[in-house]
């Protein structure tokens, strides 16, 4: 079930078997550039029959009513309410830290120079749904975009054959104040945001995570809208010395592996038996697990145990995977971590596991997958937000430096510019 690699002298096996891509078959492009197309021409009517084909359902209404997002937070379990709020609230404390606010300076001259912070007008949740809900991925989205200050913010899941939207994602969208609920899912559901229909007004940003349509939606709408970015299969890299607990090990790489048969789970590490020791823990606690052939087939196919030759190696190896989830079930933590650079989320120590993050701590768990973590960050209040130069410039500093910014025009061979200028001199 999980091969055990030294990676001094397996590096390129185990290159091979960690390879995570951001491509997409092309028969899914062709799909979604077809869906999309559809929708931008064909609007609500679009949208109204691709919610039939994919969904199983010709809604009569796209939104659930404020009844229904009441009632399903009325009746849902009083204890799970409470952990939805103290959640949330951990979430809006996170990214307050976030907030950038603009400046102005002056400059010799009379000159003055900044830049300006304004909130997006519109944004989009993606919330996945279907088979299963993931309450925790709308107060994830709607917690940065709210602490933004953005203006208007909907949400879309897919509903049932029977029209309905989980209660669980209703209840924590009556917690997060979110009243507009759509029942779309899938491609149509990102075309009909980012181009918008007689009835669905067009947004600025379309943010959340979703499948592979979903995803190559996003990609292929970017320009349109903005986006967060281009999810893919959960994964989490764990580096752990020998004072590590291999249960706990196992149980986080399975809590991973259960997402979805491509999601990945490493351990790198340079003990030995503690490489030994997970492997056997695994094999003995998987039939435990409710969703077992699910991570059975995760660890199979991108699963992997790395022993490196000293934890400096561990740390290369995960710098090389960049991975969404980083663990260090070390000693001591905190002196590692100066020496890992790419990874989306850090969880320090064997009590901070993936699932706290994921649920309660506060940052996003929206983050960069397939090694994108190198040039990617966690969702933010900054993808919310826009920033706008200011420049005002004064008679006086425009005499003083005129002629050297029109012969920086001339060189560009830019006629136009370069007379803009001349002529406020000449006119003076």
């Amino acid at each position: 079930m999980l091969n055990i690699y030294r990676y001094a002298a397996q590096s390129d096996a185990l290159k091979k078997q960690l390879q995570r891509s951001v491509d997409f078959e092309p028969s899914v492009e062709s799909a979604v550039r077809d869906i999309l197309q559809s929708v931008r021409t064909g609007g609500d009517q679009a949208v109204l029959e691709f919610t039939e084909r994919f969904q199983g359902i010709r809604l009569q209404d796209l939104m659930v009513s404020p009844e229904k997002i009441r009632s399903a937070y009325e009746h849902a379990d009083p204890a799970f309410i409470g952990v939805l709020e103290e959640a949330y609230r951990n979430i809006v404390a996170f990214h307050r830290h976030e907030v950038e606010n603009s400046f102005f300076y002056e400059d010799k001259g009379g000159v003055i120079l900044g830049q300006r912070v304004t909130p997006m007008d519109r944004a989009m949740l993606y919330v996945p749904g279907g088979k299963a809900a993931y309450p925790s991925s709308l107060l994830m989205n709607a917690a940065p975009a709210q602490v933004a200050g953005v203006g208007e913010i909907f949400l879309t899941t897919p509903c049932d054959p029977e029209g309905n939207v989980s209660d669980h994602i209703l209840a924590a969208a009556a917690v997060a104040g979110i009243v507009r609920v759509y029942k779309l899912g899938g491609a149509q559901a990102v075309a009909a945001f980012a181009y918008g229909t007689e009835t669905i007004p067009k947004v600025d940003i379309i943010t959340g995570p979703g499948n592979k349509y979903v995803a190559l939606a996003k990609k292929q709408v970017f320009g349109h809208v903005a986006i967060d970015s281009i999810a893919g299969p959960s994964e989490v890299v764990v580096i752990a010395d020998e004072s590590a607990n291999p249960d706990f090990i196992v149980l986080d790489m399975f809590a991973q592996a259960e997402h979805d048969p491509d999601a990945s789970a490493v351990l790198i590490t340079p003990s030995e038996a503690l490489a030994q020791a997970v492997r056997e823990t695994a094999g003995r606690r998987i039939g435990s697990m409710l969703r077992n052939e699910v991570i059975a087939s995760a660890l199979e196919s991108n699963g992997a145990i790395v022993i490196t030759d000293s934890i400096e190696e561990a740390f290369r190896v995960s710098d090389m995977i960049a991975p969404e989830h980083l663990e260090l079930h070390l000693s001591d933590p905190w002196q590692a971590l100066s020496s890992i650079r790419h990874a989306g989320a850090i969880f320090m120590g064997r009590y901070s596991c993936e699932t706290v993050g994921d649920y309660y701590a506060g940052p996003n768990h929206t983050l960069p997958t397939n090694g994108t973590a190198r040039f990617f960050s966690p969702l933010s209040v900054r993808d919310f937000v826009k920033h706008t130069s200011i420049i005002s410039y004064s008679k006086q500093q425009l005499f003083a430096c005129g002629e050297k910014i029109a012969s920086f025009a001339d060189h560009e061979g830019l006629q136009a510019h370069a007379e803009a200028v001349r002529e406020r001199l000449r006119q003076s």
